[in-house]
């Protein structure tokens, strides 16, 4: 395993257990060098992965959009959900908890149910449906939490203090190397490395191991240049797009307003300074999305065969915004499946 530990005081990831952040001091984990091209197989799988790169006219422009919905349960959370799940069964874990506004709920009931482990998931209440359809379908005990996204974050951690096992796809980085497979999958799929790659960010670790993935390319020789990355969020909750353009600053102004987009809305990104720099050192930027746009995105997207979720929907519009300054080729993410809302 590659080497993670404590970004404040710096001590290893412990031999045993499942900490989801720093017994000694609180501070949050990560990888602290730098990704290789190549991965650990995941001991659990569902056969995520390998999905479809097409290309489509968007703006007169070629567009190639990375079908992430095509994954076993309709997002490209199962990749990172692989790699977390195969470590907590390295760990012996039977038993976990974790918070998501969705899509990491669906993909963490399904993979714990695939390894044999019992899961409870807390959701806000006002998840999706079919989402939340999906985690009782796995098997999973669904906690529905009133009020915002983070008062979801909020009860899961106190659960945790309980001594239960939270195995969350924030706070622990496992996901990671998961999420920077896509990287290679599309420079693989185009035969070169692309000049940008728009993709929807929340917490942002999709974007922050996608840039990671394709570092890894760069510093193997792989490709020349790393690809832009434009990040998208949804105007009513966009800390990352604030953090990147005012700087520390700009948090004060962020709200956790009501978005269609709901995979994004997340108030206090845990990685928030590792995702903007990682960003800035690509080239590329943040942009967002406001509410009267999405759905009108979502439809464009339809109409050429691509049936997505409202925050997928979101690079739309970014991309009708950010063209002319975007390199080719162009590479937009498409992170969930439209079947997942009603």
């Amino acid at each position: 395993m590659m080497k993670i530990a404590c970004l404040n005081c710096g001590r290893p990831y412990p031999d045993s257990g499942v900490p989801y952040v720093c017994p000694k001091c609180g501070g949050l984990y990560d990888y602290a060098e730098p990704f290789p091209l190549t991965i650990e197989p995941s001991t659990i799988t569902l056969g995520e992965g390998n999905t479809p790169l097409l290309s489509a006219k968007a703006f007169g422009r070629e567009i190639y959009f990375k079908c992430e919905y095509a994954n076993p349960t309709g997002s490209f959370k199962d990749r990172g959900m692989a790699t977390l799940v195969s470590f907590l069964v390295l760990r012996g874990v039977t038993e976990a908890i974790e918070d998501s506004s969705g899509n990491a709920g669906a993909s963490f009931a399904a993979y714990a149910a695939r390894a044999g482990i019992k899961a409870r998931v807390y959701v806000p209440e006002s998840a999706s449906g079919p989402k939340r359809q999906q985690v009782e379908m796995y098997g999973a005990e669904l906690v529905a939490v009133p009020g915002p996204r983070s008062n979801a974050s909020e009860a899961v951690r106190k659960a945790a203090t309980n001594g239960m096992v939270y195995a969350s796809h924030a706070y622990l980085p496992f996901v990671l190397p998961g999420y920077s497979t896509c990287a290679f999958e599309i420079v693989e799929q185009l035969g070169r490395a692309p000049g940008a790659v728009i993709v929807p960010a929340g917490q942002g670790g999709f974007l922050l191991g996608l840039g990671r993935g394709f570092q890894a390319m760069l510093n193997a020789g792989k490709i020349e240049k790393l690809p832009a990355i434009i990040g998208v969020q949804a105007s009513a909750c966009a800390p990352l797009a604030a953090l990147f353009s005012m700087g520390i600053v700009g948090l004060n102004f962020v709200t956790e307003g009501p978005t269609i987009a709901e995979g994004v809305r997340t108030r206090t990104p845990l990685r928030a300074e590792a995702v903007v720099t990682i960003t800035r050192e690509s080239g590329g930027r943040f942009t967002s999305v406001d509410e009267a746009f999405i759905l009108s995105g979502r439809d464009a997207l339809a109409k050429l065969g691509f049936y997505v979720e409202p925050t997928s929907a979101l690079i739309w519009r970014a991309l009708e915004e950010t063209l002319p300054e975007l390199p080719d080729p162009i590479v937009a993410v498409l992170t969930g499946s439209g079947y997942k809302v009603r």
